[in-house]
């Protein structure tokens, strides 16, 4: 039997999570797409967020856990490790398996008999659309689910911070003006192509947010070097010739059983290029994906004027847009970037900031300014 929840964030988030998974299922279901993971019903759903928020609190060894639940029977997963015995899906057990199971792409698998849910064992493999549940510090649950293609960023539904709630508005991407970046990250432009440059822009986003350093990414076109007018010459770290390592993996053909490899150097290369932004300055590359430089130091351009004001966005529900002054959002990082694209009306910044936060700053004609997107709650 499951217990009655006590921490009151899961009962307000619960019906509006199972409403996702039962769209986003009922889609793909006429997609006739296959493989596709059970939809999660609000009460169990309510149980296992109740369940890891009070793990998440708990500590083994002066270790916060850090795992992922996923909601499947073990026949649904790819190659289960599938425990004799049931466990007891409660704190002591989860703490107790932390250790076993933090690395990444581990998954505890959690079932249900009727009303009673129970840990079977663990997998690496889960279907589309599979309820997932990541325990990511104390009190910080993000609850998501893999896209139908298998590649890229997770799909995130909600995140939990305690008393804070934030459940993603899927209606985001219809923003005037929405990069197609923001739309990958809320799961509906979602390229099948793991080199798709939308989803390569994703991948160095989540690399950027994950070193923790800050930093600055420039896009810009590859067609002509009007954004010099906005850097400061020279730059410490220019590249002669461009760095082309990111470009060239993106160029090859590879093979199915090769893929896997692939994939790996594809992370390697960028993380390196992500890893750039720690500098003090701004990395640069086009929309090839070669780098042209990192440590660059952005200047207005003396054919513009300073930007006054932006808009602000975040794809939580509630949330509604704000027209401020591009200084009142956050330090030099994010004024530098709304000047950068203000006079650059092609390119984009992504800036990251050391507490974890998260802009994509793009012009909008339809708007006729800079538009700033949080969207560190689609990155965790």
């Amino acid at each position: 039997m499951l217990s009655e929840p006590t921490y009151s964030a899961a009962r307000i988030v619960a019906e509006s999570i199972e409403s996702h998974f039962a769209r986003q299922l009922k889609a793909a279901d006429g997609r006739l797409e296959k493989q596709l993971a059970p939809q999660p019903p609000a009460y169990l759903i309510e149980a296992i967020i109740d369940v890891a928020f009070w793990t998440s609190l708990r500590k083994e060894e002066g270790h916060s856990p850090k795992v992922s639940i996923a909601y499947l029977p073990p026949g649904e997963a790819g190659q289960p490790m599938v425990f004799a015995k049931r466990l007891k899906f409660t704190p002591d057990t989860i703490i107790k398996l932390a250790p076993a199971i933090e690395g990444a792409g581990i998954y505890l698998g959690v079932w249900n008999d009727s009303d009673t849910l129970y840990i079977w064992g663990t997998t690496r493999v889960i279907p589309a659309f599979c309820f997932v549940l990541d325990v990511s510090e104390p009190s910080l649950l993000v609850i998501k689910h893999r896209r139908i293609s298998g590649f890229g960023k997770f799909v995130n539904v909600a995140v939990l911070k305690g008393d804070q709630i934030k459940i993603i508005d899927e209606r985001s991407d219809e923003i005037p003006d929405c990069p197609e970046m923001i739309s990958s990250l809320l799961g509906f432009n979602n390229p099948a192509s793991w080199s798709h440059s939308i989803n390569i822009h994703v991948q160095l986003a989540v690399s950027m947010r994950a070193h923790g350093r800050g930093g600055i990414l420039l896009v810009v076109p590859s067609a002509h070097e009007r954004w010099a007018e906005s850097i400061i010459h020279p730059i410490n770290y220019q590249l002669t010739p461009l760095f082309c390592g990111l470009a060239d993996l993106l160029k090859q053909e590879v093979a199915q059983n090769d893929m896997s490899l692939w994939q790996e150097e594809l992370n390697k290369a960028i993380e390196s290029v992500a890893g750039l932004t720690a500098v003090d300055g701004a990395t640069l590359i086009n929309d090839r994906h070669e780098l042209l430089a990192f440590g660059a130091k952005i200047t207005r351009s003396a054919k513009s004027q300073r930007v006054e004001r932006m808009m602000v966005t975040e794809p939580v529900l509630g949330v509604e847009p704000r027209i401020i002054h591009p200084g009142a959002e956050g330090g030099t990082r994010h004024l530098s970037a709304a000047q950068f694209v203000f006079d650059q009306r092609d390119a984009i910044a992504m800036v990251a900031s050391q507490d974890g936060r998260f802009t994509i700053f793009s012009w909008s004609p339809c708007e006729g300014m800079v538009h700033a997107h949080r969207v560190d709650s689609l990155l965790l």
